[in-house]
């Protein structure tokens, strides 16, 4: 899922740094350790090559678990509202993140395509509301079209709970076309 943005970033300002190829390998090793990503999809993708949508799904339907490439979920389960679907999200996320009470995080909110910008603040906006009630500190975000699967519609919730080194690997500067830190 779009967790990977985060680990390559990391991976990235590693290497940028003049660590050695070991040391990079550790970071961004301890990077996906870290990060926790789930994604719901309202619709499906289409395939380039056949135009066909690889899985079909009702109107009044969700699929949660999707994969990156366009793969169908782990479960199918009804529509809710934004908010009922980044508690669902954030639930599970919680349920694997070990963290404390002022503890750092980043998050990474994503389209998968075909979700607009607005609808994504919307849901970052609940995904910060759930992090401060557990005492979570955001200290870095991102939301937009990181790491889509072409035209699908939904979305995927990333939190990499930080620590000194990992935060300051996503702070380095970058400048990329898409994904930009810093200066």
């Amino acid at each position: 899922m779009a967790g990977n943005v985060l680990i390559f970033k990391v991976a990235g300002a590693a290497c940028d740094k003049g660590w050695s190829l070991e040391t990079c390998e550790r970071a961004a090793r301890k990077a996906n350790a870290q990060t926790y990503t789930m994604g719901v999809a309202l619709e499906p993708c289409s395939m380039p090559q056949t135009r066909r949508y690889n899985f079909s799904i009702g109107p009044q339907d969700m699929e949660v678990g999707v994969g990156i490439h366009g793969e169908p979920g782990v479960a199918r389960e009804p529509m809710q509202s934004a908010d009922a679907v980044v508690d669902m999200v954030m639930n599970r996320i919680f349920t694997e993140m070990p963290s404390q009470s002022g503890d750092r995080v980043a998050v990474l909110v994503n389209s998968f395509g075909s979700t607009p910008l607005m609808e994504l603040y919307v849901l970052y906006r609940r995904v910060e509301q759930r992090l401060k009630t557990k005492g979570l500190t955001v200290a870095a975000r991102w939301v937009g079209h990181y790491c889509t699967s072409l035209d699908m519609v939904g979305a995927s919730v990333s939190v990499m709970h930080l620590d000194d080194e990992l935060a300051e690997l996503l702070a380095h500067p970058c400048d990329t076309p898409f994904f930009r830190v810093g200066k």
